[in-house]
């Protein structure tokens, strides 16, 4: 909702200035250089990224109209859960985890928090790094190293789309003038017509290099960095499932191991030390 409160506010903003400064909005709808540069940005987008990129795109810009805020269930649930495989594993050994993380979707433990299993990249960060630690021992430092290079590879990845969207947000000025310059050159091939005509196809042509400004500064560069705090957003409940793991795999006991995933979500998501409590009294009754 505040990204399309903020697309109200700029578009209030500049084209209501725009009219209450004395001009005609009818001047400033010329389809032809609509087309030029957005046509121009799209393609060069597709060209200068792989298909994997650009769905990857595409489901961000979904996600972040979509859904703005953090789902409340999930980290209670997900530290509900993680509580309760550190309890078995406590009791039972690491072994207690073959019944639950090659089919999670099937396991009665997992299926208690379905929260979790609607979010898949976190699903999927938890139960691969489960299976790792059931197969063998590892030293925490050693897990706490491929934790780290992990969740490096999945950010840098998941902002790719981002920075193919800021390159196309730096470009967008230059496809506008790319449009006004075909524009002055439709006008001067017209250079014998009435002025008042050659007027009118100058001002259209000034219309491209204000598009593509418009474009790039209210539109593609503002949503780049949305994309990219939607991206640490989805880091940080990868960074809390690591730091849990981390911490139980030094010793610390459940409870303490969840606080130090607790410590890693991002401030307005954060519950305090007495909300996590209250939250692990909830999810066991």
């Amino acid at each position: 909702m505040s990204k399309l409160i903020g697309l109200f506010i700029i578009l209030v903003s500049v084209f209501g200035g725009y009219m209450w400064a004395g001009g005609n909005l009818i001047s400033l709808w010329q389809p032809a250089e609509i087309l030029i540069i957005f046509g121009a940005g799209i393609g060069s987008l597709i060209i200068a990224n792989p298909t994997a990129v650009l769905v990857e795109l595409y489901s961000q810009l979904r996600e972040l109209f979509k859904a703005e805020k953090e789902d409340p269930e999930l980290y209670p649930q997900l530290f509900g859960l993680m509580g309760m495989l550190m309890q078995q594993i406590k009791s039972q050994g690491l072994k207690v985890l073959d019944d639950h993380v090659e089919k999670p979707r099937e396991s009665s433990l997992f299926l208690m928090y379905p929260a979790v299993l609607e979010h898949p990249n976190v699903l999927h960060f938890l139960i691969d790094n489960l299976r790792i630690q059931s197969m063998g021992k590892i030293s925490s430092d050693h897990l706490e190293q491929i934790l780290e290079e992990e969740i490096y590879r999945i950010e840098e990845d998941r902002l790719r789309p981002s920075h193919a969207l800021a390159k196309i947000a730096e470009a967008m000025p230059g496809f506008g003038i790319l449009a006004a310059v075909m524009g002055i050159i439709i006008t001067m091939s017209n250079i014998d017509g009435h002025i008042a005509m050659i007027g009118i196809k100058v001002a259209a042509a000034l219309v491209g290099t204000f598009i593509g400004i418009f474009a790039c500064y209210c539109l593609f560069e503002p949503i780049s960095k949305a994309l990219e705090h939607l991206v640490e957003r989805k880091s940080a409940q990868l960074r809390c499932v690591a730091a849990v793991l981390i911490a139980f795999s030094k010793g610390k006991p459940p409870m303490l191991a969840i606080d130090a995933g607790r410590k890693q979500i991002q401030s307005e998501n954060r519950p305090t030390f007495i909300e996590l409590e209250r939250w692990m009294v909830e999810q066991k009754s």
